[in-house]
């Protein structure tokens, strides 16, 4: 018996064996499918490698149709993109002016609520769990967790900003005419809203980046417009598979197109304009 276990087991009150024990074991529960989707993943990368199935299960101790079945059930390799367990996604908060129906006060973008709710649903496709927190003026949020996903503008987070700030591929810029823009410094090119112009679309940055204690890296979503955080839900949700095959949980950063309805705000198409840039690859 593991000694977390026999630890448990002896345990004198009862409230406090059942507590730990519930605890051990949504634990375990949570190993099991990561170690379910590594099992899957390693065993993609035989079969890819020119391996049949039959090789494979001999290899493992399973017969070839067992591996077959690894092949269609449990969770998908890129589950790994989006974390390993329980989600936090933390939303900026901007704070609104005054209105004849109440009085001022930070509040959640309609559209940055679409992209937590849309993110939530491709998680649950990959059996992970999702909860939100809010990141209340002046922006201040911890970075150093495992499993967080920011969504959340510069502006609204000047820790975020300062992070953000040292990426060598891709940036936010503003100018006093023409607003927020994002940049490729590697290819120099400028990418504005085109809802700036009245067409409904716009830009967003999607990227992996550092955690202020050096422990590991947050998945940090942000649009020109809080409508890119959804366009970038929307391309996560049909192509995130080929997005974990390019740049697995390694630190990356690119540049997402979206298009959506005026009439609903419903994002309807998504694109990558730019490669996956990693940081340590400079021009």
């Amino acid at each position: 018996m593991e000694p977390a276990v026999q630890a448990v087991a002896e345990l004198a009150d009862p409230i406090t064996k059942a507590q730990r024990a519930s605890e051990l074991l949504a634990d375990h529960q949570a190993a099991v499918v990561e170690l379910s989707r590594v099992r899957r993943e390693a065993v993609e990368q035989m079969l890819e490698r020119g391996m049949s199935q039959s090789d494979v299960g001999k290899l493992i101790g399973m017969s070839r149709s067992r591996v077959g079945q690894l092949l269609k059930q449990g969770p998908r390799p890129e589950r790994a993109f989006l974390g390993r367990g329980k989600l936090t996604v933390a939303l900026g908060m901007k704070t609104e002016a005054a209105k004849d129906s109440g009085k001022a006060g930070p509040v959640v973008a309609i559209e940055d609520l679409a992209a937590f709710e849309a993110l939530s649903e491709l998680a649950r496709t990959v059996q992970l769990d999702a909860e939100s927190e809010l990141i209340k003026p002046p922006g201040l949020v911890d970075l150093n967790r495992d499993n967080l996903v920011v969504i959340c503008g510069p502006r609204l987070s000047p820790l975020v900003a300062q992070i953000l700030a040292s990426d060598p591929h891709v940036a936010f810029g503003n100018d006093d005419d023409d607003g927020w823009y994002l940049e490729d410094r590697t290819a120099g090119k400028t990418f504005r809203s085109p809802s700036d112009a009245g067409t409904p679309g716009d830009f967003a940055y999607l990227g992996r980046l550092p955690r202020p204690d050096a422990k590991g890296s947050f998945l940090y979503i942000a649009g020109i417009h809080a409508v890119g955080a959804a366009g970038v839900a929307h391309f996560l949700d049909h192509h995130m598979a080929d997005a974990y095959k390019q740049v697995k949980t390694q630190r990356f950063s690119c540049i997402v197109e979206c298009r959506y309805d005026p009439e609903t705000g419903k994002v309807t198409e998504s694109n990558r304009v730019t490669p996956f840039y990693r940081p340590e690859v400079t021009a």
